[in-house]
Order: C-alpha cells, then sequence, then structure tokens
C-alpha cells in the first residue's frame, strides 16, 4: 500500500519549559499518538494524514511540561484498531490511561481486554469528518460499559445539536466532553450552547477536558477570549474538570501552538493553586483510576 504524505503540520518539536510548576502526578488527560505509518495503517478514508508522532516524542513533551501521568485517546483515523495505544499502554515507558473507539457491536471479551490493557471509557465523534460512533450508540454502549466503571467521552458540535444536552443528561454512566463541546468564544458567554454545557456541567455524572483552544477561538497564541469560558466551567464543576495537551494538535493546522504556552494558560483558566491541583492531579485520579 503507498504510503500517504502528511498532509497536516507536525507538532512544535521543543516546546519550551512554562512558567506553571505542575503538581507531582499531573495529568495531560488528551493527546495522541500516530505511527510509524508503516505499521499502524490509516483508515483508507480520513480528514487528515499525519506525521508519526511517536509515543516516545509525546513523552519527551510530558517531561517538559512536568506531567507524570497521560491519557492516550484513540484517533478517528485509525478507526477501531486501538494497538497503538495498546502497546503504548504495555510498554510500561509512563504511566498512562486509555479511551478506545470501538465498533457499535464490540464484544464483551473486546471490553475486557481493553479494560486489562489500561482503557478507561469510550470516545464518540459526532463532529469529525471521518465517520466512527454515533450519538445513537451511546445509551446501549454505557449499558455496556458501566459494569466495568468507564465513562463515554463526546468530541461533539454543541452549536450543530441544541439536542446534545437532552440526550447526554440521561446517559446511565458518566461522561466527558471534549474542546470546549466547540462552542464558540465570539458567540459569547450567554450564547444557548455554552449555556447546554454549563446546565450538562452541574449535573454529577459530567465531566469536561479544558483543551484545544484553536478549536474555539482565533485569538493565537494566548486565547485571552476563552479565559472566562474556561472559570466558568471550572466554577460548575470544580471536581469534574481536566485539562488536556491535545497534543500533537492534528486540527491546529496553521494555528499550531506551543505545549508550553498551553500549559501556561491554566494560569489564567484556574488562578487557584488549589483549584489547578484538584484538574491536573485530583479529579483525573478519580475519571481515570489512576493509583
Amino acid at each position: 500500500m503507498e504510503r500517504l504524505s502528511p498532509n497536516i503540520p507536525p507538532p512544535v518539536r521543543d516546546a519550551r519549559k512554562p512558567k506553571i510548576r505542575f503538581p507531582a502526578k499531573a495529568c495531560d488527560c488528551h493527546a495522541h499518538i500516530f505511527g510509524p505509518a508503516n505499521r499502524f495503517k490509516l483508515l483508507p478514508k480520513t480528514h487528515f494524514v499525519p506525521h508519526d508522532c511517536l509515543l516516545s516524542d509525546y513523552i519527551r513533551m510530558l517531561r517538559t511540561i512536568g506531567c507524570e501521568r497521560a491519557v492516550l485517546v484513540q484517533p478517528s483515523v485509525y478507526g477501531t484498531d486501538n494497538t497503538a495505544i495498546v502497546e503504548a499502554l504495555r510498554s510500561g515507558l509512563f504511566e498512562m490511561r486509555g479511551v478506545a473507539v470501538v465498533a457499535p457491536d464490540v464484544t464483551d471479551r473486546a471490553l475486557e481486554d481493553l479494560h486489562a490493557a489500561g482503557f478507561r471509557g469510550i470516545r464518540i465523534n459526532t463532529a469529525s469528518a471521518t465517520p466512527g460512533l454515533r450519538l445513537e450508540h451511546a445509551p446501549r454502549l454505557a449499558a455496556r460499559i458501566k459494569p466495568l466503571g468507564w465513562h463515554l467521552q463526546f468530541y461533539a458540535n454543541f452549536r450543530d445539536m441544541p439536542q446534545l444536552e437532552e440526550q447526554l443528561a440521561t446517559l446511565p454512566v458518566d461522561i466527558v466532553i471534549d474542546h470546549f463541546g466547540r462552542i464558540a468564544a465570539s458567540d459569547g458567554l450567554a450564547a444557548p450552547p455554552f449555556q447546554a454545557l454549563l446546565r450538562l456541567l452541574r449535573r454529577e455524572h459530567c465531566w469536561a477536558k479544558l483543551m484545544g483552544p484553536y478549536f474555539i477561538s482565533d485569538a493565537v497564541p494566548r486565547y485571552p477570549d476563552i479565559v472566562p469560558f474556561a472559570r466558568a466551567m471550572v466554577e460548575a464543576a470544580p471536581d469534574r474538570v481536566v485539562w488536556g495537551s491535545d497534543w500533537p494538535h492534528p486540527s491546529a493546522r496553521e494555528k499550531m501552538p506551543d505545549d508550553g504556552d498551553l500549559a501556561d494558560m491554566l494560569l489564567e483558566w484556574a488562578p487557584d493553586a488549589a483549584q489547578r491541583h484538584k484538574m491536573l492531579v485530583d479529579n483525573p485520579r478519580r475519571l481515570y483510576s489512576f493509583d
């Protein structure tokens, strides 16, 4: 099979050391690894072709910014083949958990094998151009994973799907919203999509990842317009908000960030050190069953 050329930029290779000092056991709760391309094949039709972004590259970035734990999330371009993350988790090179993508009819044995490898959730991606699980699969998958103590993670666009709040509110497992629910900072705090997200976050089973500012704002590189949104989310769910780098930033394109800058944004998003400790250590420990 012919190897496709990458059509998105690579991440910043040497992230700067951030000003913020992360606490011990701080966790990056959302990242991806890609490649080697000669081993892990992309789906036949994907919305991007990544550079090789290997586990070793990712760990080097984590050590620069001061994270000691991490969560690898299955990227849409690999479909339901979670092998790359399974190998990373089993390597023992870093303390990690995984979030999988599975088929709607995944077997109990496959779920148990993923759990043993270190997976703790399933991602449902309704906002990507690469097809995958759909929202209607969520209720049955939730019932299947509840005995494992897993969660469902949603990459979904609250602006395009006003029914999301009602559908996610009734699920019987923890849910995690990533990428700020794809709201738009330019719409303002009072916009219905963001208010729906906040209402969800006030429910005891709803979590959110503060990550991917380039998804909702063009105010590069420090995204000051996102500060009030991040603070409102922390206020709504101080015990259920976590942070992620989204390394190697496959959707950033022309807004490719330095991971040191992303880390330092936490000083504005959560100015209180005790709250940052919750976001970086305590909350991830509970959500991903570390320790």
